[in-house]
């Protein structure tokens, strides 16, 4: 399992999402505002603005706040204008660590990257110095209750997928950017449940991290908690024997 998605599970274990829902609805505000802001208020047209939404409905965010959303993103409602920054830098024991960000503030969100690498053991680095290991992609989940795998593969692949995983109680289809809206539809034709629509980073190669593990996730939990921050990526590994002993509580 790539390290993004370890992360992930690590979190769904924890519950964070739900602790944190007021930051999630955040987030995915942002990315709905620029969504409409690049692409125009129509999700028929508007493919980021689709998956964004998409996320919205997962994340059980009320109707109202995401046509808002979308309504200060095509300047139909006032608000405040964000731009988005990637950053890049490396965790303990070398692994690699992107962080996309949305700010109406550039300089204070650098200020707060920078100190959360310097405070925990991390380090940033120049655009380019990592990101050329990471594949941007479309990430479908869907509730694998009840589902055989050979039948989702299939189903998938079909459709345009690139790759299916069984990763516990859901599968996580991968496709090319290209095919992304288009598999999405032919999934929700096929009537499976999305839980979650997006485009991610995925990892080219991995590296172990088992001596490092505990450190290096506090360093992008502090990362993810900085309220400029949508999402982070790393491409390190750990065994499910560590996986299972770490407590970030």
């Amino acid at each position: 399992m790539s390290g993004h998605n370890k992360w992930s599970s690590i979190k769904h274990k924890k519950g964070a999402a739900d602790a944190k829902r007021g930051k999630i609805f955040t987030r995915l505000v942002k990315e709905i505002i620029l969504a409409a802001r690049d692409g125009g208020g129509d999700l028929s047209t508007n493919p980021r603005l689709r998956t964004a939404v998409q996320a919205a409905r997962g994340a059980n965010m009320p109707k109202d706040n995401i046509d808002k959303a979308i309504k200060r993103g095509t300047g139909e409602i006032e608000g405040v204008s964000y731009e988005e920054i990637t950053y890049e830098g490396y965790g303990h024991g070398g692994a690699a660590i992107i962080v996309d960000t949305m700010t109406d503030n550039k300089n204070r969100t650098v200020a707060e990257i920078r100190h959360a690498f310097s405070k925990y053991g991390g380090t940033m680095a120049e655009s380019g110095a990592v990101s050329w290991n990471f594949e941007q992609m479309g990430l479908i989940e869907i509730d694998a209750t009840g589902l055989e795998e050979d039948e989702v593969m299939m189903n998938a692949l079909e459709a345009g997928a690139d790759d299916v995983q069984n990763d516990d109680d859901v599968f996580s289809i991968y496709t090319q950017v290209a095919e992304f809206s288009k598999v999405i539809v032919a999934i929700e034709n096929l009537g499976y449940k999305i839980n979650k629509a997006e485009l991610t980073r995925v990892p080219k190669s991995t590296i172990n991290a088992d001596d490092v593990a505990e450190k290096l996730l506090r360093l992008i939990e502090k990362l993810e908690d900085l309220d400029d921050v949508q999402k982070v990526y790393s491409n390190f590994d750990i065994s499910d024997e560590i996986f299972e002993k770490i407590n970030l509580d």
